[in-house]
């Protein structure tokens, strides 16, 4: 046999073939080029004479990435045709794969996910590396697409429709063990050396044993494990996957409906080879559309820039913190601490009293605990996690820290006095971080003796959860000081995203406008149960009245409040008037100030269930209607045009920091792509025309930015 571009061939002296996939660039990906030489090399060993089993297996770092996105991504209608043939070709050479009559590992000697756990489906035997970065998987899900190299049929012969679902529907990743136990693969050896050498044996150790050789899809009798679709027990697990898509997407992601529909006709409606063909008519469907473009943008391309670091300064050497110290052991310090412990971090976390310390660290035990009960950690990695963490109430064992964040209550005077207590015992490169949400960097670092040291860091709740964090430069924050906390954000695994100290910052300012449009529309009016339920089917994960009530009413008034008095907005400029009147009736005359002060716009049962609160009748006005359009696109356009003028205004300096920031900090619809990519898979003409009928109805706040009509006129998306 003959190597070609893609794939390296070598045979030994016992007949084993091991196909050694070798792509050029750092990763191998599933694109025409390696389903050419993929049908080439199945050719050959078709025609080998003395073949007695072949390993599949990388000369990279990783097995298979995936599919080539930038060719997906390239795509525009009119080459459908083009993918449908890609992937008649792809599958036919794994069918020729899977029917040879010698055993066919998959030797995964490192990740291997989508179109690559896909090409190991079609191999008789999985063996893996135990690497803590290998991932398993098919995550097509949260790029719009379905798995469309075979993976989707052969994952519910495999596992049966239940078994299959956390993998298709959610994209769920496994480490090598965790994906043993789930049956994704079949052994798990330590080394790659070990690897090869379990291949061989395996290969031996079944040596002409006809039904190791065979898919077990192919074997005679082959039942799908828990039974068919057509199978009374599996009716009501396929509708009750149905409506939990539903309530998940409302439509607004085609992606998970298109994969639940496969997955019923490969589990025994259609035979094999007709399942294979549907499940790339289904694929090819959802290439084009605008949900997959926008989601492929963000969570691919803006992901991976804001992942490296876009906004740091260049010039200035990587750095890492050794010692990191955090004040105020409350949810966000504890959460924090958390965070940068688990990724090695020795971290002091101090409060005002060692109870209260102790506390924060037991509420890191919590956390770890949690994960060791779900299988995600083991107990001695669980211990040494909280081991690092080491909990005082005594100023001077921040002493040594190369950088303290301060996580007290989001209060200025507060703040100070922090400031002033700890400050003075760091060293003099000590970076003095304060996470807030909302408050001006600048003026807090007004009392600091290093200003230039100082720098924002808004991380999100809960913080063990949320990637993100929000990077606040001050007037006086240096360039090195803004350079180690984008290097300390990426060492503890979150992503890093630059916004200028301008009040709100980014998501607060943001995600303000969204439920201050339906606080407004209640305040004019309209029926709030309808106001809720249109929020929801415009793709956010909850309604605008419930998202006021887990804030509280108070906090956004505080906060409103507190700009004006420092003069960074006028009060008088507020687009909403309504929705601060609204807040300020609620909370301070009708003691209805939210969820954890016992109610707001719901009342609350002591069930978890929840009812609008009937006071509320006393705004609504009869017969006051507007279109179910206007109230989706009056909540969704104000957060959208927010985002364009904070990128307008150079709150963000790239439109990549508006659409990841949207997405994982204040749950944009994940169908919109963030905030920003919306405008252009919506159109950008389309988009200034649709902001003047708003503006027109409802107000100048509608009214398109420059920045909308600039590119409306060039025609080019904004990047």
């Amino acid at each position: 046999m003959t190597s070609n571009n893609c794939i390296e061939i070598t045979r030994a002296d016992d007949g084993i073939v091991t196909l050694t996939i070798a792509m050029d660039g750092p990763a191998n990906v599933i694109n025409e080029a390696f389903i050419e030489d993929f049908a080439a090399a199945v050719a050959g060993l078709e025609a080998e004479e003395g073949l007695s089993g072949v390993i599949v297996t990388s000369g990279r770092e990783h097995f298979v990435l995936g599919g080539d996105i930038d060719m997906l991504f390239a795509l525009k209608p009119g080459d459908e045709a083009r993918v449908f043939s890609m992937l008649t070709r792809l599958k036919d050479g794994k069918r020729r794969l899977e029917r040879l009559p010698v055993p066919v590992v998959a030797a995964l000697n490192g990740t291997a996910l989508g179109g690559g756990y896909e090409l190991a489906l079609a191999c008789n035997r999985r063996i893996a590396v135990d690497r803590a970065d290998l991932r398993i998987g098919l995550p097509e899900v949260g790029l719009g697409l379905l798995p469309g190299g075979g993976g989707l049929v052969r994952l519910v012969q495999l596992l049966g429709l239940e078994a299959a679902m956390p993998f298709l529907l959610e994209g769920k990743r496994l480490a090598p063990a965790q994906a043993l136990k789930a049956g994704l693969i079949d052994e798990v050896v330590p080394d790659t050396d070990a690897l090869m050498a379990r291949a061989r044996a395996w290969i031996g150790e079944v040596a002409g044993d006809a039904e190791a050789a065979a898919q077990p899809w192919d074997r005679k009798g082959h039942r799908i494990p828990g039974g068919s679709a057509n199978s009374p027990a599996n009716a009501g697990k396929i509708a009750a996957g149905a409506a939990m898509l539903y309530r998940k997407t409302l439509g607004l992601q085609p992606a998970p409906a298109h994969i639940l529909d496969v997955m019923v006709e490969a589990a025994g409606r259609l035979d094999l080879d007709s399942a294979l063909r549907y499940e790339s008519r289904r694929f090819v469907s959802l290439v084009n559309r605008p949900e997959t473009k926008n989601m492929i943008s963000a969570l691919h391309y803006d992901m991976r820039r804001v992942a490296r670091g876009e906004g740091r300064p260049a010039e200035i050497a990587p750095t890492q913190v050794k010692r990191l110290g955090v004040i105020g052991a409350g949810m966000m310090g504890h959460g924090i601490a958390w965070s940068a412990a688990r990724t090695g971090l020795e971290v002091v976390l101090a409060d005002r009293s060692p109870e209260d310390a102790a506390r924060g660290v037991a509420a890191c035990k919590a956390l770890a605990d949690k994960r060791v009960a779900r299988g995600r950690m083991d107990r001695a990695e669980a211990d040494a996690i909280v081991a690092r963490i080491q909990p005082t109430a005594e100023p001077r064992d921040l002493a040594g820290c190369d950088m303290v964040i301060e996580a007290v209550f989001e209060k200025l005077d507060v703040k100070d006095a922090v400031l002033a207590r700890h400050e003075p015992l760091l060293e003099a490169g000590a970076v003095w971080a304060s996470n807030t949400s909302t408050l001006p960097i600048t003026r807090l670092a007004e009392s600091a003796q290093r200003p230039e040291n100082f720098v924002g860091l808004h991380f999100f709740s809960p913080v063990d959860r949320m990637r993100l964090v929000e990077i606040i430069r001050g007037e006086k924050t240096s360039e090195e000081t803004l350079a180690r906390a984008f290097d300390f954000v990426r060492q503890i695994g979150k992503l890093p995203v630059l916004v200028r100290d301008a009040p709100g910052f980014f998501t607060s300012r943001v995600i303000n406008t969204k439920a201050a449009e339906a606080l407004e529309m209640v305040w004019e009016g309209l029926d709030p149960a309808r106001i809720e339920n249109l929020g929801r089917q415009a793709g956010f994960p909850v309604g605008m009245l419930t998202l006021v009530d887990e804030i509280g009413l108070t906090l956004p008034v505080d906060i409103f409040d507190t700009n004006v008095a420092m003069g960074l907005i006028r009060a008088e400029d507020d687009p909403t008037p309504g929705a601060r009147a609204l807040m300020r009736e609620m909370a301070f005359t009708l003691d209805r100030k939210g969820k954890a002060a016992g109610g707001g716009f719901f009342d609350y049962r002591p069930d978890g269930g929840k009812t609008l609160w009937p006071g509320l009748a006393r705004w609504r006005r009869e017969g006051h209607a507007i279109p179910d359009a206007d109230i989706r696109d009056r909540m969704l356009f104000r957060a959208v045009i927010e985002s364009l003028r904070c990128l307008e205004e150079g709150v963000i300096e790239h439109a990549c920091d508006g659409n990841i920031a949207s997405l994982l900090g204040i749950s944009a619809p994940m169908h919109t792509g963030g905030y920003i990519q919306f405008v252009n898979t919506y159109g950008l003409d389309r988009f200034v025309a649709r902001c003047d009928e708003l503006a027109a109805a409802y107000g100048p706040r509608f009214a398109a930015p420059d920045i909308a009509r600039r590119h409306a006129e060039t025609g080019e998306p904004i990047r």
